[in-house]
């Protein structure tokens, strides 16, 4: 079929198409070389994670490292080795930290480059495909339906081009461009196509570093690290008077020898630090990136797997989610009387008359050959808005004719009968499409009323195998799925329905326009048909206005902005260039059932995170009360260095790291700072007010030379046990590694108290029998007050 561009002059009587001006063949690899020479090239950086340097610094230059770090650096000259424990220790966890977190890099920008967008560009007259950071200056770029604009330019050629701006200026309806119009990055392509000039390219085309910011690798808002950040803002500003008034006491008050009374007093501050904490998560969110790649999952934003861990409705649209892209043309059926020969040839010139079909009319295409002898006059491409398409053609017999194709409920009237037989095929999940011939002119606004119905064109719509089980798992973790697509609502909800997702359908159309009845609507309903692209983004909103944390999955260019709002936007890989740019986390493999996967890294990693920073923070409030008490008594900070590097090891940094990375499939829950709070407190305030107690029987018991390591053991064996509790109540439920991890750290302490090297080195010996099992006593006492007190704070405070 020969084309005439909408702009071409025919002639009144023989409808051939006059000369017109040949397209530009776009710039020579001279001139792009030349360009390239001057450095303007888009030369602004397109990273999916950090670079190498960040990531050492990020790990390395904390004010924690800072503080322990000095202390570390104190400790090396005025004590044992054994006391500087501590510093290695830190040392191996910022080492481990940056290791993940490169590991995570690699994974990450390896992915980028297979999701990474790659505009056509016209040189030497032929369209080729190019990285976006090799666009120079006055390159001529093609674009069609869901194309991102990359750089800023002027149109030198449209198709009926709709480009939508929403996104950059928040106007709602899409702008019809012609030659001449700008368009700015950050727009993209909703109809039609054509062909712009770039005016500006790199850090020039300041909205393209927007669009490539907004949409790239980002710590954007996560209350998971919001939270810690907080926490530790409050330990910083508890742990300033509570060494002050150590390094006070041991130094002024006690007359100790000064290494002694420097190595106690570190020994007092170094725990009040959870140092491991940031790592710990650092680690587990890189652990999760790894992770996830490996099952070609991109996440472009890494409180993604968080924010989706947290989600509770997510809206799916059908096509290319539920459905495969693919459709196949099942029947052809003539209306009134028509010739199906003749039909044919329609259709067939209708495929060829959009350069960029859509996945209805590719399967036309691929049925219905295209004829020599039409000519297509003018074309109205598809747009999600509008539900049809439409050409003009010079017949071959000199005849001109004006055809559509789209969705039957938007072309007819209520009440047209041919709607009766549309609706018993869209309740077998068929998807139809109508041929409809217009009696007005394709620029006419009006232009599907008084238009003949002609065919009904049949598509078989191909279910993914993976949908159904991936509902399911939704229905399973008490998240609520809702379809939401353009396609009629019927032929939705037969789809819906073979998946195993049944519940009330709904025209879109008959929706309330106020939010708030409009998110009651969609309370009570599941399946939602013939969806705008806006409504889309007003159903969004509607849900999150009733306290909702809204996941929404697609890949056409009519998802744009209903993703770009969504807590959360899943895009397919296969999916438009717009949708892959605003989405958080792009499915490479197209495939609906790696979402569950994300699901589930985003709750190991929230709920194992709340798990162990408990353990962490009932250590800093422990340490903080205990140099508290040791100031009010005045007397020797009870432990060294050694001592607390002991503890923390078997008690909190070894159990912590495995379960941080355990799995976890409990939904996470908001609010992270009261949820370990209310639990850190009490805890943190028994044990310490239990090892003190312990510390200060073990003064009265004990005397002479040697009276100070056994009071530090004493109280070392009680900390422990109150510690080991802790781990344990933590570690529930239990499972067979769970059970073994707590009993491996106890048995580890036991020998560290048997072997006589590793007494001698950690400065532990028991003396006696009554004071240890009064140690222990206390312990149990300890223990069950926790349990008590724990179980209160369930029942009074509830998460």
């Amino acid at each position: 079929m020969t084309h005439i561009d909408a702009g071409a002059e025919l002639d009144p009587v023989h409808p051939v198409p006059m000369p017109k001006v040949p397209p530009s063949i776009g710039l020579t690899s001279a001139e792009v070389a030349e360009r390239v020479a001057r450095g303007e090239v888009n030369d602004v950086p397109v990273r999916s994670s950090r670079s190498v340097a960040e990531i050492v610094r990020a790990n390395v230059f904390t004010r924690f490292n800072a503080i322990i770090g000095v202390l570390w650096l104190v400790t090396l000259f005025v004590a044992p080795i054994q006391d500087s424990l501590f510093g290695f220790v830190i040392i191996a966890n910022t080492g481990i930290g940056i290791v993940q977190e490169w590991r995570a890099k690699q994974t990450l920008d390896s992915l980028a480059v297979i999701g990474e967008s790659r505009p056509t560009v016209r040189r030497d007259g032929a369209a080729v495909e190019v990285a976006t950071s090799r666009l120079v200056l006055d390159d001529l770029i093609e674009v069609g339906p869901g194309d991102k604009i990359v750089v800023d330019g002027v149109c030198a050629e449209t198709d009926s081009l709709e480009i939508d701006e929403s996104l950059l200026t928040g106007e709602a309806d899409p702008v019809v461009k012609h030659p001449g119009d700008q368009v700015m990055s950050g727009s993209f392509v909703v109809a039609g196509g054509g062909a712009f000039k770039a005016t500006k390219v790199g850090r020039e085309a300041y909205a393209a570093q927007l669009a490539e910011e907004a949409s790239r690798f980002t710590l954007v808002h996560s209350e998971l690290r919001t939270g810690i950040s907080t926490i530790l803002k409050y330990v910083t500003w508890m742990m300033i008077p509570a060494a002050v008034g150590l390094i006070v006491t041991q130094f002024f008050v006690k007359n100790n020898g000064v290494k002694d009374a420097i190595a106690r007093t570190i020994g007092g501050i170094v725990p009040m630090v959870p140092e491991g904490l940031v790592l710990l998560t650092s680690v587990a969110f890189a652990i999760g990136v790894i992770r996830l790649g490996r099952k070609q999952c991109l996440v472009q934003e890494l409180p993604a797997i968080e924010g989706l861990a947290r989600v509770d409705t997510v809206c799916l649209d059908k096509t290319g989610t539920l459905t495969e892209g693919g459709m196949d043309v099942s029947e052809l059926r003539p209306l009134g009387g028509s010739d199906e020969s003749y039909l044919r040839t329609v259709l067939g010139a209708l495929g060829e008359s959009d350069p960029r079909p859509n996945a209805s009319l590719q399967a036309v295409i691929d049925a219905y050959p295209d004829s020599e002898d039409w000519r297509c006059v003018e074309s109205l491409p598809f747009s999600s808005a509008r539900k049809y398409s439409g050409a003009t053609f010079s017949e071959g017999d000199g005849e001109t004719s004006t055809w559509l194709l789209g969705a039957p409920d938007v072309l007819l009237a209520d009440g047209n009968p041919t709607l009766a037989e549309t609706e018993r095929l869209n309740e077998q999940g068929l998807r139809v499409l109508l041929l409809a011939r217009a009696a007005r002119d394709l620029d006419d606004a009006d232009v599907a009323r008084g238009a003949t119905p002609a065919a009904l064109v049949v598509l078989d719509q191909r279910l993914r195998p993976d949908a159904a089980d991936t509902l399911r798992y939704f229905a399973d973790q008490n998240v609520r799925a809702k379809v939401i697509s353009g396609d009629n609502a019927v032929s939705v909800g037969a789809v819906a329905a073979k998946l195993g997702l049944n519940g009330r359908t709904v025209d879109a159309r008959r929706l309330p326009r106020e939010r708030p009845d409009m998110a009651a609507a969609l309370d009570r309903a599941t399946v939602f048909g013939r969806v705008t692209p806006q409504q889309k983004r007003d159903m969004v909103g509607a849900l999150q206005s009733r306290g909702h944390t809204v996941a929404m999955t697609g890949d056409g260019v009519n998802d744009v902005l209903a993703l770009k709002d969504a807590d959360i936007g899943v895009s397919m890989g296969s999916g438009s260039e717009a949708t892959r740019a605003v989405a958080q986390i792009v499915l490479l493999d197209n495939s609906f059932a790696t979402l569950p996967s994300v699901v589930a890294e985003g709750r190991r990693v929230i709920g194992n995170i709340t798990r162990v920073a408990t353990l962490f923070l009932v250590k800093t409030v422990y340490s903080v009360l205990l140099a508290v008490l040791v100031v009010c008594w005045q007397v020797e900070y009870p432990f060294l260095p050694r001592h607390l590097t002991l503890l923390s090891t078997l008690t909190i940094g070894v159990p912590a790291f495995f379960l941080a990375l355990a799995p976890n499939r409990e939904r996470a829950r908001p609010h992270f700072v009261r949820q370990v709070m209310r639990y850190s407190v009490p805890g943190g305030l028994v044990a310490g007010v239990a090892t003190f107690a312990s510390y200060l029987l073990a003064r009265h018991h004990y005397t002479g030379s040697d009276a100070l390591q056994a009071e530090t053991s004493a109280a070392t064996l009680t900390l422990f046990l109150i510690a080991m509790w802790v781990l344990a109540i933590i570690a529930r439920p239990y499972t067979w590694w769970r059970v073994l991890l707590v009993a491996s750290m106890a048995l580890a302490f036991v020998f560290v108290l048997v072997v006589p090297a590793l007494q001698r080195f950690f400065a532990l010996k028991l003396v006696g029998l009554a004071m240890p099992w009064t140690a222990v006593g206390i312990a149990v006492v300890a223990a069950a007050a926790l349990e008590l007190l724990w179980r209160w704070v369930d029942r009074r405070f509830p998460a």
